[in-house]
């Protein structure tokens, strides 16, 4: 498949109609939306590793080190422009996810996922017990700037975030197409079916995984920097913990995997979901969560996609 100007035109048409939405929708929606599209990236890094048959169970040691990369470039390097502290912290996610690929592409099926769940365990462990990381207390995050200017309204300040936040969602979503769509991306597909025919076929499964899982942990660190900026404030219990890690595959269960929409879409409504949830039953909102992910399974495995596939489908008809 090829990736000529006009699909290019359309992203961009797509993020500009999205930060115009943004002016529209009333505050607690924007914030939504925000919370939504950063979860999204790191649940469409494990999209990217679920495509090769890889489930990973500590999606939030990336997610947590993007966020905690902002407080501490922040705090320690004085660093305060929003675009500067996204592109470092994604970095970083990448350099640490590059580093510990060498060691995880080994592994396979319940040996990855409990790597992952263990190395995340490790830094949350090691952010708890450090006062200078914070502790279990965490660090609040001050206004950011952007271009080196500093808004004044904080709902310029709110608009100016989701703009960048849209812009870099349609960027990762772009590249990740460009990459499912290029032999190394197909390669994921066999190595799931049947790991040694890639061999075979004379291309390394290994290297294959070892780039995927770098893309998965570059993502994963963009959805925690964005999320660290948009709260405010960054702590181990809400970025680092095994829950995080096992809500983003929740998210990547319920939006489905067909689509590199799937992830944002699912994520939103997933938002919405919990915010109602808790709304009207504050002490038993993980039993409507619970509930609407075993309906899905039922009768939609394919997850929220399938639906919004099959309403796109009758329409046309």
């Amino acid at each position: 498949m090829r990736f000529g100007p006009h699909r290019i035109v359309r992203f961009a048409l797509g993020s500009a109609l999205l930060i115009v939405v943004g002016l529209l929708v009333p505050g607690w929606l924007l914030n939504q939306l925000m919370f939504g599209f950063a979860r999204g990236l790191a649940v469409l890094g494990l999209l990217v590793l679920f495509r090769a048959g890889l489930v990973s169970l500590g999606a939030a040691l990336y997610f947590g080190l993007g966020a905690y990369s902002i407080a501490l470039l922040q705090r320690g390097a004085g660093i305060d422009d929003a675009i500067v502290l996204v592109l470092l912290a994604s970095t970083i996610s990448t350099v640490v996810g590059f580093v510990l690929g060498f060691l995880l592409k080994r592994y396979r099926g319940i040996f990855f996922a409990m790597m992952n769940l263990a190395l995340s365990m490790i830094l949350y462990g090691a952010v708890v017990k450090n006062r200078t990381l914070g502790s279990t207390d965490g660090f609040s995050i001050a206004q950011p700037r952007f271009f080196g200017m500093l808004f004044t309204d904080p709902s310029h300040v709110k608009l100016a975030l989701f703009s960048l936040l849209v812009v870099v969602v349609a960027g990762a979503m772009y590249f990740v197409q460009i990459y499912l769509n290029s032999t190394l991306g197909w390669i994921g597909a066999a190595i799931r079916d049947k790991e040694i025919r890639v061999e075979y076929l004379g291309y390394s499964a290994e290297r294959a995984i070892h780039i995927k899982y770098t893309i998965s942990a570059c993502l994963g660190g963009l959805g925690g920097a964005f999320l660290a900026l948009t709260l405010g404030q960054v702590d181990p219990d809400s970025m680092l913990n095994w829950v995080v890690s096992g809500e983003l595959l929740f998210v990547l269960i319920f939006s489905g995997t067909a689509s590199i929409l799937a992830p944002f879409i699912g994520s939103f409504l997933f938002e919405l979901l919990r915010t109602y949830a808790l709304e009207l039953t504050p002490i038993a909102w993980q039993f409507i969560i619970g509930g609407t992910l075993v309906l899905l399974i039922l009768f939609a495995p394919n997850g929220v996609w399938s639906i919004f596939e099959l309403m796109t489908s009758r329409k046309r008809t």
